[in-house]
C-alpha cells in the first residue's frame, strides 16, 4: 500500500520498531544503505521481535536504485524544515515517505530531488528538533492509512 523508506539509518531498535510496523500494517519497508548496523544486529530483532519474517524488507544501495525500482506515484521527504504539515497532503496508495537518519535527517541532495514531490514536517513545538524517528514513521504512516480507510486492517487490536 505505502513505501517507507529510511535513508541510512542509524539506530537499530528505531529500524526495528519500524519493520514491526510495517509488518502490522502492510507497508513495505525499504532501507537505503549504508545502514549503521547490521540487519542481524541483536538490538533490531528485540524491537521487532518475530515480525521480521512477516515485513517486507528491502535494502537498496541509493536513492536513485530505489526509485529504479520502484516509481511510486509522490514521494514525501519528512524534515523538520519541511514546508507542509503532513496532515495537510492527500496520500494515495503506493505514496512513498522518506525519512532521514536520526542524527542529522535528510541531507539537501536527497530533499532536492526531482522525484521529491514535497517537503514536510511533523509539528512541535518550537523549541524542540526532533522526533524519535519510529514515532514520527507511525504518525505519518497511520495519517496516510486513516486518509484510506485503514484498507485490510482490522479494528480493535492493541
Amino acid at each position: 500500500m505505502f513505501d517507507i523508506v529510511l535513508y541510512e539509518p542509524e539506530i537499530p531498535p528505531n529500524t526495528g520498531n519500524i519493520m514491526r510496523l510495517c509488518a502490522n500494517t502492510g507497508a513495505t519497508l525499504h532501507l537505503i544503505g549504508p545502514l549503521g548496523f547490521t540487519l542481524d544486529e541483536r538490538q533490531l530483532r528485540r524491537a521487532g521481535l518475530d515480525y521480521r519474517e512477516w515485513a517486507d524488507v528491502r535494502q537498496h544501495k541509493s536513492v536513485a536504485a530505489y526509485l529504479e525500482k520502484r516509481s511510486p506515484p509522490a514521494l514525501y521527504a519528512f524534515s523538520r524544515n519541511g514546508a507542509s504539515d503532513y496532515s495537510k497532503l492527500f496520500y494515495e496508495p503506493g505514496d512513498a515517505l522518506i525519512f532521514g537518519p536520526e542524527s542529522d535527517g535528510l541531507p539537501v541532495d536527497v530533499l532536492e530531488l526531482e522525484a521529491v514531490t514535497a517537503t514536510v514536517r511533523v509539528p512541535m513545538v518550537g523549541k524542540s528538533r526532533s522526533l524519535n524517528l519510529a514515532n514520527a514513521v507511525a504518525v505519518a504512516l497511520y495519517e496516510a492509512l486513516r486518509q484510506q480507510g485503514f484498507p485490510g486492517l482490522q479494528r480493535g487490536g492493541s
